[in-house]
């Protein structure tokens, strides 16, 4: 059984929608705006010190969750607590500490740092936004910071463009480290980057973690990267988590059918083990007109009448590994077949 530790970072039922605009027969007709339905009652606890690996299709609401986490987004229902306050009463100052000890790396180091400042100019600006160091410190520190992410001295007197996409995705990490975060939410941090770099990159993130004793969310579609760099993951499915528990457990013992299905997609690197069987059939669901009880009933081989009435929540029968199947409830009928 998995340590208790202190919640640090948590979502209570969070939903968010992000509406089109009302055409003309719309407004005529009085029908409400069409929306895309993005996250639908996310519940999870984040514990001091830990890696969260957040994994899911593209379009499943990763990167949603991602940006209310830092509030980027404000959620439409429910809501973040962080060390058990909500989020978004925080104002001024408590606002201003929240920015600063919550911070996100983004996943396309090419568009997210600008390309008309110098590198010490971006640092600097995090430094003193923040006003983390006197000025007559920030130099100093700046030299402390490339140095953290193994970049040397001279890349503060260049430009963004002059470095490579690693090379970047590090500055990136130092600008948020600028700032000593506890919390750092990195969104695809190494999506962009060439197979080769991505491995140095992570394992910065595991030094650094351990060095600064930072708490991460890591969000990724790479199984094998989650599950090198997680204590527990998050499985998502059309905005809604559908599958959390330890990492281990959740990739030798899954007890989602989705959870299953992104598994068997998983490429392998033995071509000997690769299989020609479809993970899964049918069309991902809009996001616009979500399905009615399960949202992976239109895909799910084990879909029955209640699936398709009734939605499932997240059930403990384990306390450290939850799933949102009604087929939980009966003991798992399946399990033999999705650990086969």
């Amino acid at each position: 059984m998995m340590e208790r530790r202190e919640i640090l970072l948590s979502a209570e039922n969070v939903s968010k929608n992000f509406a089109f605009p009302r055409s003309l027969t719309q407004r005529l007709t009085g029908k409400p705006a069409v929306a895309v339905h993005a996250l639908n009652g996310v519940s999870f606890d984040l514990h001091r010190g830990e890696t969260l690996g957040i994994v899911g299709e593209s379009g499943c609401g990763k990167s949603t969750l991602a940006r209310c986490l830092v509030r980027l987004h404000d959620c439409d229902e429910g809501r973040i607590m962080f060390e058990g306050r909500d989020v978004a009463a925080l104002k001024g100052t408590e606002r201003r500490q929240f920015n600063a000890r919550v911070q996100m790396i983004f996943q396309d180091p090419y568009s997210s740092l600008n390309p008309r400042m110098r590198v010490r100019q971006i640092l600097a600006e995090a430094l003193g936004v923040h006003k983390m160091k006197p000025k007559a410190q920030i130099p100093a520190r700046i030299a402390e910071l490339l140095d953290l992410v193994r970049l040397p001295a001279d890349a503060a007197d260049k430009y963004p463009h002059e470095f490579s996409g690693g090379q970047r995705q590090r500055i990136g990490i130092a600008r948020a480290l600028a700032v000593e975060p506890e919390v750092l939410v990195a969104d695809e941090l190494v999506s962009a980057l060439d197979v080769s770099v991505q491995a140095q990159v992570v394992n910065l993130l595991l030094q650094l973690q351990e060095q600064l004793h930072l708490t991460v969310v890591f969000v990724a579609h790479d199984l094998r990267l989650v599950r090198h760099i997680s204590h527990r993951v998050a499985v998502m499915y059309l905005g809604k988590i559908v599958e959390l528990g330890q990492t281990e457990a959740l990739f030798t013992a899954p007890r989602h059918p989705y959870t299953k299905v992104l598994l068997d997609a998983a490429p392998e690197l033995d071509p000997a083990r690769r299989s020609k069987t479809v993970a899964v059939k049918g069309e991902l669901p809009s996001p616009v007109n979500l399905p009615t009880g399960c949202l992976f009933n239109t895909r799910c081989p084990h879909a029955f009448n209640r699936c398709f009435t009734d939605r499932p929540v997240l059930t403990a029968r384990d306390p450290d590994h939850l799933a949102a199947c009604h087929l939980t409830d009966f003991g798992l009928p399946f399990q033999n077949e999705l650990t086969a």
